[in-house]
């Protein structure tokens, strides 16, 4: 992966993929689903936003590899979108009363420790930290369990069934989400600065 002083990064091949057009319009659902939430006290419809915007990040990596339009660019612009989503989505939920206060910090301490990480090795000029399948994994549980905890306190009929699937979610994910930043990308990143 390239760093991110390299020019070729940003060249018009390396953007204008679909794929990375799908992670921009990730991002740009964000402030959708905080109006959703708050502007319209609407956890249902906060809740199906959150997780279509948590299940689109596996079609951005689908259409990647299927049409073979990986990019360098799209390997920094994902994880970063999958981030800033979980730094808007979990205190939002959080404030709103739908999340337990201890899975909400033990996430936003994840994330913040693994952006950083990165931000770091970015400073330093360094290649960034390849994904691992655990790091994956972890994101799409807690992807899973963050709109499940939102939609258990909203008025779907299935409300219970998300609290439950919520919690079947989160704790193997919280479990990933640690495993792979101290297992697998703190080590990564000791060998990228020698």
């Amino acid at each position: 992966m390239k760093k991110l002083s390299d020019s070729s990064l940003w060249t018009r091949e390396q953007l204008l993929t679909w794929p990375n057009l799908v992670t921009m319009l990730r991002l740009l659902c964000i402030p959708i689903f905080v109006w959703l939430l708050f502007g319209r006290e609407n956890r249902a419809a906060a809740s199906w936003m959150l997780g279509t915007l948590a299940m689109t990040d596996w079609v951005d990596g689908y259409l990647a590899r299927r049409f073979d339009q990986t990019s360098d660019f799209g390997k920094l612009f994902d994880p970063t979108v999958d981030r800033l989503l979980f730094l808007v989505a979990v205190p939002s939920i959080l404030i709103d009363g739908s999340i337990p206060w201890w899975i909400a910090v033990a996430i936003l301490t994840r994330e913040f420790l693994v952006a950083a990480g990165a931000l770091y090795l970015a400073y330093r000029n360094a290649e960034p930290f390849a994904v691992t399948w655990e790091g994956k994994c972890g994101t799409f549980l807690l992807f899973l369990a963050v709109p499940m905890f939102l939609g258990a306190q909203s008025t779907l009929s299935y409300a219970p069934v998300l609290e439950v699937l919520a919690w079947l979610s989160v704790i193997p994910g919280l479990g990933y989400s640690y495993w792979s930043a101290f297992g697998q990308y703190l080590p990564q990143a000791r060998s990228i600065l020698g």
